[in-house]
């Protein structure tokens, strides 16, 4: 699947990327949503859990001259700690809850956007925002349908 371009935008724009931003995405999907970001910020971290899809994005991304997004295959549940931590996270699938790996990967004052909810009910999408201090702010921005999140939950 992917998402419509509203919601690339949207998501894209709650992020609040800068040129300097180092940003994580889970679920590279086609790499549409990694392409938009990569003229943007300064380098594109996306993990994809299917490994054909990740392989087909990283070799699209790659023709395109997108040089600034780095694909895996892997569960994006956990994120990447070896690149963290990031100025932004975007998840383009459904979970039944925040990953709390991805808040710790988080730089302080980050954002992350994520769809929260059921698979087959109700979901909505985050705006998240972790302190220096570790208290988290979420707001609700408005209802959604996403694929869920798999991986480990």
């Amino acid at each position: 699947t992917i998402s419509q371009p509203l919601i690339v935008a949207l998501m894209t724009q709650l992020l609040e990327p800068e040129a300097g931003d180092v940003m994580l995405e889970v679920g590279t999907g086609s790499g549409y949503q990694a392409a938009v970001l990569s003229t943007l910020v300064q380098a594109v971290y996306s993990i994809e859990i299917v490994e054909e899809l990740a392989e087909s994005a990283a070799a699209t991304l790659e023709r395109l001259g997108h040089a600034n997004v780095h694909v895996r295959a892997g569960d994006g549940y956990a994120g990447w700690p070896e690149h963290a931590p990031f100025d932004g996270i975007i998840v383009t699938a459904a979970a039944e809850h925040i990953p709390q790996p991805l808040l710790q990967q988080l730089k302080p004052h980050g954002r992350l956007v994520i769809p929260v909810g059921q698979e087959h009910g109700y979901q909505e999408l985050l705006l998240v925002q972790v302190d220096e201090n570790g208290a988290i702010e979420q707001q609700s921005v408005l209802p959604v349908r996403f694929v869920p999140l798999t991986g480990d939950r």
